[in-house]
Order: structure tokens, then C-alpha cells, then sequence
């Protein structure tokens, strides 16, 4: 118990350790959604205020707003403490199935002997073990070995975790007979190791290996091509999470993912029986298997280029609340734009929804955060309810939606009134 008292005690405010990130993130989403369900009851407004309607409004929305961005800063702070945590556990994880390796061996050698081909299998995972602990301390701020995996919007990347297995497991097949050649004398058996490396059994995994890779890089590409083509938007997580693999930016199952990861498991499990049965060759897959991961990839490469839409306002109305006259809109007005795509995936945390912007005329009005109890009426990915300001001159004025991603909707024009 001392001990323990001690520990909490050189925790400061300025502690960031995992610990202390996690418990900082915590409090400020319970901070948050009490002052959220505290406003949509109508509660904790100050008397200069509450009188009027619009004023309540845009003061609840600023405070939202600053405690939404406190919440999105605690939350960021927890995830590169968990990634440098992360990048830890994965090196001990990394030396522990090296570990749990040289068991099996030894509990497998006490009925048949040991062989040269078990000193090759543990000699090989200590070299890989080995490689990977070297290029984790290099990334070890950006998540160790889960570095090469995460894509630009730090989530982990499907397109990029496939073919990282695919790899991990080819180099670590080449690797057995490699070492087994540096130690074995011309004849029969040195020949036998030279055919497990012949073109032709090999020919299948090399495709799989080639065909996810290519997939990587072009799925890459398009992602870019289409973001800077304000095609797609793409927005950053906290941090990277197993489920990304399976989801999409919104944490909605994603089938073109799931399928793609579910098959290349599968044919990766065939390839490590493959080895695990024939250590002195790379794995011999069936041409049907890699047929299969080739269509599997080929859907997920489809849906990448399928995925992703504009914002697009298709009207703008006035709001006119019950008991009020039908009327053109004036400044001081609230409008109703409705669309489509104001709330792209990811963005559906209470920092992103601050960032939506409508432009009217030459005026950037922010669109205003509306609380009820469980979430908020204001914005959705439909419908934004904005204020007209009194800057805004008579005549006919452009509307333009500006997304928390930076991307730009279609103009559509209204009159406003004197």
C-alpha cells in the first residue's frame, strides 16, 4: 500500500504518462457531456443571455465548442501515450513468441531428437525477432511495429497490414532454409533445400506477396488523388485502433475490409501450416487460394475507388418557427440548408461538428452546436440550421457549406430581403 501511495504521489499535472493521459482524457468527456445535458435542459445559462434565443444559442455553442476542444486535446495525448506504450508491449510480444517458440521445439525434440532444422527455426525467429525490436526503437513515438501500419489519418491501414503479414511470414520461410544451407555440406539434402526455393512452387506466394503490395500502393494513391481532388474526405482519429482494420472511417463495418482481411487470414493460416509441415521450402499455395485473395483484393481496391462523396446543398430554406408568418428571408433570419455529406465519416465528434462553416455572401458563419440530451439536433449530415447575419447585404447571396475535412460544397443562391 505504501508503495502504491508513493507511485500516485510523483504524479503531477503535468504527468504524462499513460496513466495519467487516460484518467485526463476521461475526465474531460464526463466535463463535457455534463455541461451538454446540462444545456439541453436548459440549464446553467447566464441571465445577459437567456432572454434571447439567438444569443442562448450561440453562447451554448461557444462553450461546447471550448470544451469539445479540450476534450479532442486530452484525447490526443492519450492516444501518442498509448501508441509509445504500445511500442513496448509489442517488442515484449515480439520476444515472447520467440520464446513460446523455442518451448514447442524442445517439447517436440524430447520424443524425436533435436535437429538441425529446429536450430534453424529458432536462430531464424531470433533474427526476425531481432530486425523488428531495431525498427521498432526507431518508430517507437509512432507506435513501434504498429508504425508502418497506421495510414495519414492515423488509423490502422487494411490496404497496408495485409501485405506487412504477408511479408513478416515470406521472410521469415526464407530465412529457415537460408540458415540450414550456411551449415549444411554438398549433397542430397543441400540439393533438397535448393528446390524448395524453385520458381515454380514458389511462384504462387510471390504472387500474393506482389499483388497485396501493389494494392497498398495504389489504394495510397487514389486516397491522395481523390482527397486533393476534394473527392474525399478524410479526417484523423486519436489514435489507431484493431477495429480500423475492420470499419470504416465512422467505426461502421466495413464489408469490402473485412472481406479482404478475413480471406488473407485464411490463406495466411494455410501458408504457416505449409511451413510449419515443410520447413525446408518457402509454402507451396494452391493457385485457387491465391485466385481467391487476388478477387478478395480486388473488391477492396473497387471499393476504394467507389467510396467518398462531395457535401451538396440542394436547397436552402427559411425557418419558421410555429406561430411565426411565412415571409422571405431577412438578416436575422435562421435558414435551413439541406443536403447531403456535411458530416463526413469521422467527424461525428463534437470538435469536428464545431468546424462546420457556412459561407453567406463574403460572412463565414460557424454553425452553431444545438445540445439535447444523448447528442445534438444541430448540425447533422442532412440538415444545418444557421443564423443570417446582419452583415449580410440584400439581394441575391451565395451559400456555400465548408466541411470540418476543408471541403467545399456547391453554391446555392438565395434573395434576402431588407
Amino acid at each position: 500500500m505504501a508503495v502504491q501511495e508513493m507511485s500516485r504521489g510523483t504524479h503531477t499535472a503535468a504527468c504524462a504518462c499513460d496513466d495519467c493521459a487516460r484518467e485526463g482524457h476521461r475526465r474531460a468527456v464526463a466535463a463535457f457531456l455534463e455541461k451538454r445535458d446540462e444545456f439541453a435542459a436548459g440549464q446553467g445559462l447566464p441571465a445577459a443571455v437567456a432572454h434571447s434565443l439567438g444569443a442562448s444559442r450561440q453562447w451554448v455553442s461557444d462553450e461546447l465548442t471550448l470544451s469539445a476542444r479540450t476534450v479532442a486535446d486530452r484525447g490526443r495525448e492519450a492516444g501518442n501515450s498509448w501508441l509509445y506504450l504500445f511500442s513496448r508491449r509489442a517488442v515484449l510480444a515480439v520476444w515472447i513468441a520467440a520464446g513460446v517458440l523455442l518451448l514447442v521445439q524442445v517439447a517436440a525434440a524430447l520424443g524425436t531428437g533435436w535437429s538441425t532444422a529446429r536450430t534453424a527455426g529458432l536462430l531464424a525467429a531470433l533474427v526476425l525477432a531481432g530486425l523488428l525490436t531495431v525498427a521498432a526503437r526507431a518508430q517507437s513515438v509512432r507506435g513501434g511495429l504498429l508504425a508502418p501500419l497506421v495510414g495519414e489519418d492515423n488509423r490502422l491501414s487494411t490496404s497496408k497490414s495485409v501485405p506487412s503479414a504477408w511479408v513478416v511470414l515470406t521472410a521469415f520461410a526464407g530465412l529457415l532454409p537460408a540458415l540450414r544451407l550456411a551449415t549444411s555440406v554438398p549433397g542430397p539434402e543441400r540439393q533438397a533445400l535448393y528446390a524448395g526455393f524453385a520458381l515454380d512452387r514458389a511462384l504462387p506466394l510471390l504472387a500474393v506477396v506482389a499483388l497485396t503490395s501493389v494494392v497498398a500502393v495504389v489504394v495510397r494513391r487514389v486516397v491522395s488523388v481523390r482527397i486533393m481532388g476534394q473527392r474525399l474526405q478524410k479526417l484523423p482519429a486519436d489514435r489507431p485502433r484493431g477495429v480500423d482494420l475492420l470499419t470504416d472511417d465512422a467505426g461502421r463495418g466495413s464489408f469490402p475490409d473485412a472481406q479482404y482481411v478475413l480471406v488473407s487470414t485464411v490463406v495466411l493460416a494455410y501458408a504457416a501450416v505449409s511451413l510449419a509441415r515443410f520447413p525446408d521450402r518457402l509454402p507451396q499455395l494452391p493457385w485457387a487460394l491465391a485466385l481467391l485473395v487476388a478477387l478478395s483484393a480486388a473488391v477492396y481496391l473497387a471499393a476504394k475507388y467507389a467510396e467518398g462523396t462531395r457535401p451538396l446543398v440542394l436547397s436552402v430554406v427559411r425557418r419558421r418557427e410555429p406561430g411565426d408568418l411565412d415571409a422571405a428571408v431577412r438578416p436575422g433570419d435562421d435558414i435551413e440548408i439541406r443536403g447531403v455529406g456535411f458530416v463526413p465519416p469521422g467527424a461525428q465528434t463534437p470538435e469536428m461538428l464545431a468546424r462546420l462553416v457556412v459561407r453567406i455572401g463574403a460572412v463565414h458563419v460557424h454553425v452553431p452546436l444545438v445540445p439535447v440530451p444523448g447528442g445534438f439536433t444541430n448540425p447533422s449530415d442532412t440538415v444545418l440550421t444557421v443564423p443570417v447575419p446582419a452583415e449580410v447585404e440584400p439581394g441575391r447571396i451565395d451559400i456555400q457549406v465548408v466541411t470540418a475535412a476543408g471541403v467545399e460544397s456547391n453554391r446555392c443562391i438565395i434573395d434576402v430581403a431588407e
